[in-house]
């Protein structure tokens, strides 16, 4: 349950800066239908393949060095987890798509894909904590993505009261993390500072790096935010 809270939270960060009103007249995000297409794929295969799970999974046990990104798009929570997962990874990337760009958006989805992963070793803890696959799963690298989105919501607000989902995702997630380990509490907010930390170093850029104002997305005054 809270789990999928977290969820609403930065979903409702993601909404408010792209502009819930401008979201009708955006174009079609090739890139992230792209990406769902890709996990809706993977579901399939695992109803054709009753050995895709032992194949593609992320078992450690298991060698296989393309595991780290095909375990992200196998689906191990049954008939609902699985269209939870897609359904929210479709939602998140065709924001993060309309925000940061299509090439910017599968970059910071690969993050949130080979990242995770690697955290718990930053830490030195022993245990898996930070990666909330389960050896399967898009939730963790959903969550990732999308807490770039309240990031930018939380850089680019234009009045403090629009900035409390922002702020709120990262905090509701290292509370989740804290309490429970879970895991899509802690890439909320690795996404979170990597998504800060793109904003902050683009806008330093001599060339012009402007999210949310790029081909994907509709004009400036037509949008409520970014």
């Amino acid at each position: 349950m809270t789990t999928a809270l977290l969820m609403v939270l930065i979903l409702r960060a993601g909404v408010l800066l792209i502009g819930e009103d401008t979201i009708r007249r955006r174009p079609v995000p090739y890139a992230a239908v792209a990406v769902t297409a890709v996990a809706v794929g993977a579901v399939v295969l695992q109803l054709c393949w009753s050995g895709a799970m032992d194949a593609l999974d992320g078992d450690p046990r298991e060698s296989g060095w393309w595991r780290g990104v095909t375990s992200v798009f196998m689906q191990n929570g049954g008939v609902f987890g699985a269209v939870w997962n897609i359904v929210t990874l479709a939602v998140i990337a065709a924001l993060a798509q309309w925000f940061w760009g299509a090439p910017l958006m599968l970059v910071l989805l690969a993050a949130g894909i080979l990242l995770p992963e690697h955290v718990d070793a930053l830490f030195g803890e022993p245990a898996r904590s930070a990666d909330p696959r389960g050896f399967a799963g898009s939730s963790g690298a959903t969550y990732f993505l999308a807490a770039t989105l309240a990031a930018g919501l939380a850089l680019t607000a234009s009045t403090p009261k629009r900035r409390v989902p922002a702020v709120c995702a990262p905090a509701a997630g290292l509370a989740m993390w804290l309490a429970q380990e879970n895991g899509h509490g802690l890439v909320t907010c690795c996404g979170f500072a990597l998504g800060g930390a793109v904003l902050l170093i683009g806008r330093r850029l001599p060339i012009r790096f402007a999210p949310g104002t790029a081909a994907t997305a509709v004009p400036p005054s037509a949008a409520t935010e970014g």
